[in-house]
């Protein structure tokens, strides 16, 4: 029901940029804007986190893309972006959206961010 769908990876060359886009067109909007919404990646065994927007407007990004990733919110249009400049072959990984209130957590199918020279 409330499983965010994500979108915009692709292929790109290091020092490009892209930007993800999250949608929860099933979640009615009490809801989305209430919730704590985030990007994980993965590239091996392990998720990692990459960046969270509460539903009181504070944003957090881990050291490894902090400067040059961006989380923001469209509470209006239910979406969640996530603008990645000065992208790094390391941060190649499938990106996950995540939308978490208190003991549920949702997750995306993930979309596929490949840097390559």
């Amino acid at each position: 029901q409330g499983q965010p769908e994500e979108s915009g990876g692709g292929l790109v060359q290091p020092g490009g940029s892209l930007r993800l886009s999250c949608a929860a067109p099933r979640i009615i909007l009490s809801v989305f804007s209430s919730s704590n919404w985030s990007w994980y990646r993965q590239a091996g065994k392990e998720r990692e986190l990459v960046a969270i927007s509460t539903s009181n407007g504070r944003t957090t990004y881990s050291d490894s893309v902090k400067g040059r990733f961006a989380i923001s919110r469209d509470n209006a249009r239910k979406k969640v972006y996530l603008q990645m400049n000065n992208l790094k072959p390391e941060d190649t990984a499938v990106y996950y959206c995540s939308r978490q209130e208190g003991s549920t957590i949702d997750w995306g199918q993930g979309t596929q961010v490949t840097v390559f020279s």
